[in-house]
């Protein structure tokens, strides 16, 4: 009885795996089409001008401003306001330099980049962040030449905002 069970379940395992591999190859789509793709894109573009609009365009003002530079000067040479820490593109960070504070890319989470901006003075740094809002440090704005790029993946990717700004003002105290 054991002889003719045996090959019998076997049969069944063997046929159960085959049915579910038959399913999952004729449930498998087929290489995107071009026009499938292109609507991706398409609809990725869409919601990024959703999300542009929904971008904040007040002012950050002579007060935050100023208080970011304060708060930045605290820090170490090398450090400052760092708000991503993971692999590869981080967004913009202010980081403290010898000569005051730059604006620049963060790679992997700490690396700062090359100067986009400079700023010596507290008060150059202040006027000039008191003009931006999240909307143009975004990258849309093409009235913002510091931040603007014609780049769609860059914009609004991991950009300074006031929330950012706020958090980084809250937050510790430099050791």
């Amino acid at each position: 009885m054991a002889a003719t069970i045996i090959p019998l379940i076997a049969l069944a395992v063997i046929v159960v795996v085959l049915g579910a591999t038959l399913r999952a190859t004729l449930r498998k789509p087929g290489p995107a089409s071009a026009a499938q793709v292109s609507d991706g894109e398409a609809r990725v573009r869409a919601y990024g001008l959703v999300l542009r609009d929904k971008l904040d365009r007040a002012l950050f003002g002579p007060v935050l401003a100023g208080q970011v530079w304060d708060r930045v000067m605290t820090c170490q040479v090398g450090e400052g306001l760092i708000h991503e820490f993971h692999r590869d593109f981080c967004g913009h960070g202010l980081i403290r330099t010898e000569a005051g504070i730059k604006l620049c890319d963060i790679l992997d989470g700490y690396h700062p980049g090359e100067a986009i901006a400079e700023w010596r003075s507290r008060e150059a740094f202040a006027a000039f962040f008191a003009e931006q809002s999240d909307y143009s440090c975004s990258g849309w704005d093409e009235g913002s030449p510091v931040f603007f790029t014609s780049d769609e993946w860059h914009r609004n990717n991991q950009r300074l905002t006031r929330e950012k700004l706020l958090r980084f003002l809250a937050g510790p105290l430099p050791a």
